[in-house]
């Protein structure tokens, strides 16, 4: 992987040392209205005197390529040639949309991951994806391109809502439920309640960045990161075209986890235990994210847009078991609208 990766106190003080470098001519920061307003106090004393910010809308409705005409014209404009670096600091939606918008501007420029929520902190920034929604599909459009640093300072977090860090946590499960049981194990019994962040970012993001490693383009092992995406994407996709009823991606995913649990149990991959396990963490830190018994074939249908699908088979992680995921696992529709209906009940 093509990544210094700075986690700690230490990381604004090392992005102050990058942006000083000779070869950076021009230094562009984006950032969201929230970012703006909370983070960058934080680290415009790393920044060169004559950065320029380029501000976006908060929020998943614009991840799309309208805002990424915005980011490419304030580029444009400035007469930014492939000398220029784009410093992009904010959550999973500014990670995923600057790095897209530095990969494709004049074929590619340089850029630094600055994740300011838990979810960009353990998983957006980290692995070299980026990409945006379009039509109405999550990450519909991206490109593989390694930032050239991500440095994460965890005291960013507490610029969060509660339920903005509950949505980073559940990529962190995630992690434990495809390769950690030990993790698993332990954390179930504490949850969200942290005081120090930094040992479980550095162990998460340790965790995803051995499995890019084998797998950097997501030809196979890589597939393991998307366990309770394929539900979880889908149910977040829906939910985006209906207004009001919008849901954070952390908690769509911890709603898919629970569905993707189900069916590993309902192939017989996962005991009863396991997923009683898996289910009772899963709602101890979050909501049951909500629709009604009626959605769940509209709901389903989305997940024929995943991107890990093959021709008309949808393909899916699943769990043999608590930290021991499994990737290329097909599933039905029926399957899926299945899995919505058990969790529904619940």
């Amino acid at each position: 992987m093509n990544e210094n990766l700075f986690i700690g106190p230490e990381a604004l003080a090392e992005l102050g040392a990058l942006l000083r470098r000779p070869a950076v001519r021009q230094v562009f920061v984006l950032l969201d209205a929230n970012t703006a307003r909370c983070c960058l106090p934080l680290l415009e004393r790393q920044l060169p005197s004559g950065y320029t910010p380029i501000e976006i809308p908060a929020g998943e409705e614009y991840k799309t390529l309208a805002t990424c005409e915005t980011v490419w014209n304030a580029l444009t404009e400035a007469r930014a040639d492939r000398h220029a670096l784009l410093v992009n600091v904010g959550g999973g939606v500014v990670t995923d949309l600057g790095g897209f918008c530095a990969a494709l501007y004049k074929r590619g420029i340089p850029f630094v991951q600055v994740p300011t929520t838990l979810l960009a902190q353990v998983d957006a920034s980290v692995g070299g994806k980026t990409g945006i929604d379009f039509l109405g599909f999550k990450n519909q459009l991206g490109v593989f391109q390694q930032p050239l640093a991500v440095c994460i300072e965890p005291r960013f977090l507490q610029t969060l809502d509660p339920r903005q860090l509950k949505s980073g946590y559940a990529e962190v499960i995630k992690h434990w439920l495809i390769a950690d049981a030990a993790a698993f194990a332990h954390n179930r019994s504490i949850g969200v309640v942290v005081d120090d962040w930094t040992p479980i970012i550095q162990e998460s993001v340790a965790l995803k960045q051995r499995i890019v490693a084998q797998d950097p383009l997501e030809s196979g092992p890589r597939k393991l990161l998307n366990f309770g995406h394929t539900v979880g994407h889908a149910l977040e996709s829906y939910l985006l075209t209906q207004p009001g009823r919008e849901i954070l991606h952390g908690e769509a995913v911890a709603a898919g986890m629970i569905c993707e649990a189900w069916l590993s149990h309902h192939k017989g991959l996962l005991s009863a235990q396991e997923l009683d396990q898996i289910e009772t963490f899963i709602f101890s830190v979050f909501e049951k994210a909500q629709f009604v018994t009626l959605e769940t074939e509209a709901i389903a249908d989305f997940a024929r847009q995943d991107k890990k699908n093959e021709a008309d088979i949808i393909n899916c992680t699943l769990l043999e078991g608590i930290g021991r995921g499994v990737y290329n696992q097909p599933v039905t529709l029926e399957e899926i609208a299945a899995s919505l209906r058990y969790y529904h009940r619940l």
